[in-house]
């Protein structure tokens, strides 16, 4: 498994997470560390776990903050609250408070009914404000949270031109489509941590039933500081099986999507499959990639469509497999 990125902070994590899971004594530890995120013992967790650390990321995990705070400090002061998202959440909930709403209320529900009912009461209305209303057709105030210029394109086209109502209902199906001890995402978004009494709760590398298989084949995860289009043109012709892209074509051009999809083609072991995420409904291939290159691939819409009703991160507004013909 090649997990591949710009972000050197992206990576430090992971590096962390995989240290963490070597390295900490058992589940407990783990789940203390990085699902709790918050206890003071986690320094001492730490400096465990610093043995199974690689050089960089131990630099940038000991580095200070802006106030002069060990980053590694961040899981004794809630790790998820910090970071672009998690600010961006806090923020939220601050804003949402302000204007009369609570996005924290939707914890407390008991049952999915419960949680439909608490978020028409508490977070809906929300979205019909002006303020609301206006933030939505910033272009520049939606790049700032991470929602570049084509996904903003093509959820303006999914919407008929009312955004604020179409972030409502994605929201809403974050809230109340699933349980909220099963989704992870919802927990994140509506309680800023993760659930630590429910595994279903968790996501799926810190639940227990899986701690032993990744232990046991963490040697086989290899981190790259590269763009996906570089790391591929270093790997055989043939070679990958499968390829997963979250949103990341939702920030290249056509030009940039075709070259990344010559190296894909190019390195792709008969049967392989690709799958990633759109902001929009619409997946951005027939459109943007030659003819000739899209007919080496197959997909499925209404497989595509059933696939996305399982999205428990329930933001984007697609997702989609494509196979090798």
């Amino acid at each position: 498994m090649h997990a591949v990125d710009l972000n050197q902070a992206h990576l430090a994590t992971l590096a962390l997470k995989r240290a963490a899971i070597a390295a900490l004594p058992d589940y407990d530890d783990l789940l203390a560390f990085l699902g709790d995120a918050a206890r003071p013992d986690n320094v001492a967790r730490y400096h465990h776990i610093t043995r199974a650390l690689d050089a960089p990321s131990r630099r940038y995990w000991e580095g200070r903050d802006p106030l002069g705070r060990r980053r590694y400090t961040l899981f004794t002061r809630h790790a998820y609250r910090h970071g672009l998202l998690g600010r961006f959440i806090g923020f939220s909930h601050g804003l949402v408070r302000l204007m009369g709403g609570n996005l924290g209320a939707v914890m407390a529900a008991r049952s999915l009914p419960e949680q439909r009912a608490l978020f028409d009461r508490h977070v809906a209305p929300v979205f019909r404000s002006r303020l609301v209303r206006w933030l939505s057709r910033q272009p520049a105030a939606l790049y700032s949270l991470g929602i570049p210029p084509a996904q903003f394109e093509a959820i303006v086209r999914d919407s008929g031109g009312d955004l604020a109502e179409e972030f409502c209902a994605r929201m809403r199906r974050l809230a109340c489509d699933w349980p909220l001890q099963d989704n992870c995402f919802a927990q994140q978004a509506f309680g800023r941590r993760y659930d630590t009494r429910h595994q279903g709760a968790l996501p799926l590398y810190l639940q227990q039933r899986h701690h032993a298989t990744l232990r046991a084949n963490l040697a086989a995860l290899h981190t790259h500081h590269v763009t996906l289009t570089a790391f591929l043109k270093t790997q055989p012709a043939a070679s990958l099986d499968a390829y997963l892209f979250l949103d990341a074509q939702d920030w290249m051009d056509a030009a940039q999507i075709t070259e990344l999809w010559q190296e894909v083609t190019r390195t792709a072991a008969p049967g392989a499959k690709v799958v990633f995420r759109t902001g929009g409904v619409a997946s951005p291939l027939p459109r943007l990639l030659p003819a000739d290159l899209l007919a080496r691939w197959r997909t499925d819409e209404a497989h595509n469509r059933r696939l996305h009703a399982t999205d428990r991160s329930a933001i984007y507004g697609g997702m989609h497999l494509y196979q090798l013909a």
